[in-house]
């Protein structure tokens, strides 16, 4: 097995296609602020992960290992039904503007992560 494809890497390579996809869908979210009936998009992952590993765990289907769940593991962009206004637009800029703020510093941080990985492979090619 080979550096880039270690579970650790495999991880880290979906968070940021989770990230970058919660980003677009924030930045729909407020762009969409004044349109009418206009739902708020969700995206999650986490949940995801964390529950195909309890039932790759369980044993109820045939045992996975971490990185067949890792791999089968995809992001879902669903719609949030909650809507406090008379025009049925559920969004709240304020909350969705902390959350992109907050999404972008877990992109950096993943980012820095692959790039100190990176940096430690460039090290041992170069020797």
């Amino acid at each position: 097995m080979d550096f880039l494809s270690t579970n650790s890497f495999l991880l880290m390579e979906k968070s940021l296609g989770f990230l970058w996809t919660k980003q677009a869908a924030i930045l729909d979210n407020i762009a969409n602020a004044e349109t009418p009936n206009y739902k708020a998009k969700v995206v999650t992952f986490e949940e995801t992960v964390r529950s195909k590993l309890e039932t790759a765990r369980s044993g109820v289907k045939p045992r996975q290992t971490a990185r067949q769940v890792l791999e089968e593991s995809e992001f879902a962009v669903t719609e949030h039904l909650d809507s406090a206004r008379m025009d049925e637009n559920g969004i709240n800029v304020t909350a969705q503007s902390v959350e992109a703020m907050r999404n972008a510093y877990q992109m950096r941080y993943v980012l820095n992560a692959i790039n100190s990985d990176l940096k430690l492979l460039h090290a041992a090619v170069r020797g």
